[in-house]
Formats: C-alpha cells, sequence, structure tokens
C-alpha cells in the first residue's frame, strides 16, 4: 500500500486572537498540531489545557498535542483524556518514556515520542515499541518560523526502515520548517504526518496551501 502524506497545520503559527475561526480555515487538514510550552523546558510560554478542551470542542480535525514541558508524567494524561488524538512528550524531559506511554494510552490518546534534533534515535529505539508515534524535530523546539535542519532526516530514514521491516508501527512525523521547499525532501526520506506552520496559516488561504503541499509529498514518496 502506498504511503498517503498526511498533514498537521500548527496553530503556533495562527492569530491567538480569532482561534475558533482559524481552526476553521485548515478543512482537509489530518491533524491540528497544538504546541504546548511551559518556559521551562523551552524559554517560550503558550497554551495549556484550558486553551486546548477550548479548541478541541470548535476543531474539525483531532488535535496533535506536543508537550513541551517538564514533568509530562504529570500532564500528559490530562490532555488525552480531554480528547487529544495524539499526545507527545520530549524524550528529554521524561524520566520513564514506557510509563508516560502507558499512561497517555490508557487515558484514549495514541502516544507520541518527540526528540530534539540533536537528540540521538539510537537512545531511544528500545522504547519507541511502546510509542504510536515518533516525532522528529527539524528545528530547535521552542520557537515557530525557524529554518529546517536537514541533518535530522537520517534519524528519519532509519525510522523509516524500522517501520517497513516491521520492527517497529508507528507514525513518523516531522515539525519545523516544513514549507514547499522542504516537504519533499521529508518525504523521500520517510516521514508520514508532516507539520506545517507558517507554511500553511500564512498563505492566503490555508485550505488550498494544506492541499499543495499535501500533492508535493505524495510525488516525492511515489519517487
Amino acid at each position: 500500500m502506498p504511503r498517503l502524506p498526511m498533514i498537521a497545520p500548527s496553530l503556533l503559527s495562527a492569530d491567538f486572537a480569532r482561534l475558533a475561526e482559524e481552526t476553521a480555515r485548515i478543512t482537509g487538514a489530518d491533524w491540528l498540531h497544538f504546541d504546548v510550552m511551559d518556559a521551562h523546558f523551552v524559554p517560550n510560554l503558550t497554551f495549556g489545557l484550558p486553551v486546548m478542551q477550548a479548541v478541541q470542542a470548535v476543531s474539525p480535525v483531532p488535535l496533535d498535542c506536543h508537550l513541551m514541558i517538564e514533568n509530562p508524567e504529570r500532564w500528559a494524561p490530562g490532555y488525552a483524556e480531554a480528547g487529544a488524538r495524539n499526545v507527545t512528550v520530549h524524550a528529554e524531559a521524561c524520566a520513564d518514556p514506557r510509563a508516560v506511554a502507558r499512561d497517555i494510552r490508557a487515558a484514549g490518546a495514541l502516544a507520541g515520542l518527540a526528540i530534539k534534533p540533536g537528540t540521538p534515535l539510537e537512545d531511544y529505539l528500545d522504547v519507541l515499541p511502546d510509542f504510536d508515534t515518533l516525532l522528529v524535530m527539524s528545528v530547535e523546539p521552542g520557537f515557530g518560523g525557524q529554518s529546517f535542519i536537514a541533518d535530522v532526516l537520517a534519524k528519519v530514514r532509519t525510522a523509516r526502515r524500522l517501520v517497513d521491516t516491521g520492527e517497529l508501527t508507528l507514525i513518523v512525523e516531522i515539525d519545523g520548517g516544513i514549507n514547499a521547499d522542504t516537504i519533499e525532501q521529508a518525504a523521500e526520506a520517510g516521514v508520514d504526518m508532516f507539520v506545517a506552520g507558517s507554511a500553511v496559516y500564512g498563505a492566503d488561504d490555508p485550505a488550498t496551501a494544506i492541499a499543495a503541499l499535501q500533492e508535493q509529498a505524495a510525488a516525492a514518496m511515489q519517487g
């Protein structure tokens, strides 16, 4: 079966004063990427659970909650209980990634593991069977609008190979600097889910931008 690209627009690039309207503009997306930052694990402070619940109530697509926070063991299950489709925690912030994955799944969501650009994938291969998604960061977490770091695609290729050989069963996701200039190389490397911020919300018509990104990625996947 050919892989089909999935697009997750990042609400971090939306107009925060109009979140309900901005959420409605992403018809055709697969997930809505919701970045939670705590000003500790990363320097910035963004959304929390109450905002997530409000967005969840109006979103036309499932929420993909990316927790860039300390102590994810405490907070991650709440996002799953609130209805997120996928809740991703950072490997670098987890004392026991398997336990966090177990709690997220028990609360009703898919469990994701994110790794920073400088974090080796090999350090976490033993825990990945407990997760449903792998989020490879192609920028340093904490800020939107950064440039794509192509070196991380080596980790994507490794993950893709392990999925294709049946050693892992998970969605390979990438976040950071994904746009019309970078999505094809990410797709060729083996990404399934593409988080796109300004490439979607910076467009005149986000729905049209999503469709164009999907088309580009699909062509790259098919070679």
